[in-house]
């Protein structure tokens, strides 16, 4: 089997213009390994590695030989992006010649991210607050209903269905008016199931190759009964790190007087009694401001736990109040009351079990008040069973014989792999057999990147940035010429940080910070110029892909630790330190060394990346846990001296070459692929002869050899030597004809 991979592999490869490389041949090799003998693999791969098509060539060749898809399920629409218009586009041109047939592949998402016609339709009328049935969006003046009337004309032209094509976007209270969750949707008995989004795009998912998804979505299909995805042998989950945080968001409830009374409003036509369940709106908010903030550590307060039971109960008793008279279908509104009424009652009566894993807290949002929340301490055992099947029932057969491979540029932590595992369910009795894998990364971190830790300036406190530390970013920045991601560990801090970067910094330099507008249009434009700034929190520690000299520093401002009220975490580091374990080190350390070596791995994307990653903390070299820290990192070359640093930043931003071109995003037909290859913008396909190939010169190469074009007419055309537009042609299986 691994001759097969390797000589797929290399076609691949070759078909895309790369060149082989040594940790990508060792991937696939391994993942296939790991298919045949059904044993689960984590795989360690650093950027560069080129491990998409690692996984993908190995689960394509497994899909066409079975005749069951393999499901890929990433954390980021990034990486969801790269793999379905560009990693599968390349190798199904690469690989049709040496498969049966040429490979498919299909993106599958949430119906809450496809428009639903349905509700465009005033199929569902919804009442909620400052909202307006869609049928009357023309009338509205307001930009709501400019907005909804956007979407309703843009439902009308879109293939997809898919709100990542909708351009510019709009607000989720827009897409709340023409979406709808899972739970509110009529399924089979809507009257418009036929011309439904989500329906065609799973029905045309069932017979490809290759599902692409995401983790929330995948986890949703394992831990809820509701079997979303086709049956599948073979599960591939990239950017793994990220995975037990997004289970655990899935898993996450939470109960608010304002959610109780929406449900009350809505269930009101249906049921008599509602208005009971809205007075225990009132109630559970008077309970929830009373309770001081965090985690209820001595169980529920016999206040809260008193309506919670009135909450479970009375909605019960609504939920059989509101079923339709007996030979009725039940129409969107009546979905909508019974999905919300519904919720109130499986929240409250979670709440109340009080399961010894399950962690209760109370939050404050600014805009909706006091809010109660439960998740799990831990999902490991969840995620044993119903991700790698162990101890699933015969019922779970499907589960119990899939193969999963999880994969990651930060899967070792502090030099192996038993952090990470511990939080999947891989370790301990009764844990899953599977083999831990790294395989390393093709770039040279010690020539390519400086980590830099400013041990000069003072140790981070809770009063904001401190003066010191705003001089050095400044003095960094200018040094770097603007090209700075800064990476900070709270909201407040990168507000500050760029307020304060834009009144020192000359106008020359733009000053982004995250929530000013969608974190792809910021990036895009940070990528753009090299005199854009662009500062942030959590979303930009990963996923961020900015190749080329639009980033050549990237600023980490504090070891990002969770924080120390944060219940989830404060509970598992307890429960460990209960057991006798160190829970700093296994909780705090750990999240902390994830995010680092995320964060870090920004810097370097290419082999001839250069930059440096500065640490504004002193506790990078000087806290005893420094060196777990440490070996987390890529292994950049390590200095505290701020003039060479600042000196070697002037000379990068001297000779920096020209920004990468940037893509703008695609539109994509129902199974996610492109349908408009001239909205993909200059992203490369390959590179050849030291030109950069791009989605419009490989179609312009194929119609200009499909209409028999002399070569020196396709050079000129293309803008390119001779000798390059033979060699692509070639990659491509193309023939170019010359004159005489």
């Amino acid at each position: 089997m691994s001759s097969t991979v390797e000589s797929l592999l290399a076609a691949a490869v070759g078909g895309v213009g790369g060149s082989t490389r040594e940790g990508q041949v060792q991937m696939a090799v391994a993942v296939a390994r790991a298919i045949d003998t059904q044993e689960h693999l984590l795989v360690q791969a650093g950027t560069g590695t080129g491990k998409s098509l690692a996984y993908l060539v190995p689960a394509v060749e497994h899909a066409q030989r079975v005749g069951k898809p393999a499901v890929v399920a990433t954390a980021t629409l990034a990486l969801q992006g790269q793999i379905v218009d560009r990693d599968m586009p390349r190798l199904a041109d690469a690989l049709a010649g040496h498969l049966k047939r040429r490979p498919t592949y299909a993106i599958v998402k949430g119906r809450r991210n496809y428009v639903c016609k349905h509700k465009t339709d005033g199929g569902f009328p919804d009442d909620e607050d400052g909202l307006f049935d869609v049928g009357e969006a023309d009338a509205q003046a307001g930009w709501l209903g400019k907005e909804v009337v956007r979407v309703r004309e843009w439902a009308g032209e879109t293939e997809s269905g898919d709100r990542d094509e909708l351009v510019p976007g709009v607000s989720e209270k827009a897409w709340r008016q023409v979406s709808v969750s899972a739970q509110e949707c009529l399924g089979s008995k809507c009257p418009m199931v036929g011309e439904c989004f989500v329906e065609r795009s799973r029905e045309a998912a069932k017979d490809v190759d290759v599902i692409v998804t995401n983790h929330s979505f995948m986890a949703i299909d394992a831990f809820e009964g509701r079997p979303m995805l086709p049956d599948h042998d073979v599960l591939v989950i990239d950017e793994a790190h990220e995975l037990v945080d997004r289970v655990t968001s899935t898993v996450t409830d939470e109960l608010a007087p304002g959610g109780v009374r929406a449900a009350a409003k809505r269930a009101r036509k249906f049921a008599e009694s509602s208005d009971a369940l809205d007075d225990l709106a009132t109630d559970l908010e008077a309970v929830l401001e009373e309770a001081p903030e965090g985690r209820l550590t001595s169980g529920i307060p016999d206040a809260l736990a008193a309506v919670l039971g009135r909450c479970r109960d009375v909605s019960r008793n609504l939920l059989t109040e509101m079923k339709p008279p007996k030979g009725e279908q039940v129409d969107g509104s009546r979905q909508i009351a019974l999905a919300s009424v519904d919720e109130v009652h499986e929240t409250a009566g979670r709440m109340l079990q009080e399961h010894e894993l399950d962690v209760i807290w109370v939050s404050r949002d600014m805009r909706r008040g006091p809010l109660l929340r439960v998740a799990p301490m831990s999902v490991a055992m969840r995620m044993r069973e119903r991700i790698f099947g162990t101890g699933a029932t015969d019922e779970d057969e499907a589960v119990r014989d899939r193969t999963v491979i999880l994969t990651s540029a930060t899967l070792e932590l502090g030099g192996t792999f038993d952090a990470v595992a511990g939080t999947l369910g891989l370790r301990g009795p009764g844990a899953p057999e599977w083999t831990g894998l790294d395989v390393g990364s093709p770039f040279d971190y010690q020539q390519q990147g400086i980590a830099y830790v400013a041990e000069h300036l003072p140790a981070p406190g809770r009063d904001g940035l401190a003066a010191q530390t705003l001089d050095e970013i400044e003095a960094l920045v200018r040094a770097a010429g603007g090209r700075t991601l800064g990476l900070f560990s709270s909201m407040r801090a990168a507000k500050e940080a760029s307020e304060a970067m834009r009144e020192r910094l000359d106008d020359d330099y733009t000053v982004l910070c995250q929530g000013e507008d969608m974190i792809g249009t910021l990036v895009r434009n940070f990528a753009r110029d090299p005199k854009t700034i662009l500062f942030g929190t959590l979303t930009l520690w990963q996923g961020v892909d900015v190749p080329g000299s639009s980033c050549q520093l990237v600023l980490i401002d504090r070891i990002p630790f969770p924080r120390p009220d944060d219940p989830l975490s404060s509970a598992r580091t307890q429960e460990i330190a209960r057991r006798g374990g160190n829970g700093f080190m296994a909780v705090s350390a750990t999240h902390a060394a994830l995010r680092l070596a995320q964060g870090a791995g920004r810097l370097i994307r290419r082999g001839d990346d250069r930059g440096v990653v500065a640490f504004l903390d002193n506790r990078m070299i000087k806290a005893r846990y420094a060196g777990f820290l440490q070996r987390s990192l890529p292994p950049f070359w390590p200095t505290t001296d701020r003039e060479l640093v600042l000196g070697a930043l002037r000379r990068l931003d001297e000779i920096a070459p020209e920004v990468l071109p940037v893509a703008d995003p695609v539109k994509r037909g129902l199974t996610g692929k492109v349908t408009d290859p001239g909205t993909a913008g200059s992203v490369r396909t390959a590179v050849v002869q030291g030109d950069g190939w791009s989605v419009q010169d490989d179609d312009e190469l194929r119609d200009g050899a499909d209409l028999g074009l002399p070569l020196e007419e396709l050079a000129a055309s293309l803008d390119r030597e001779e000798s390059a537009v033979v060699a692509r042609a070639k990659t491509l299986g193309l023939v170019v004809p010359t004159r005489g």
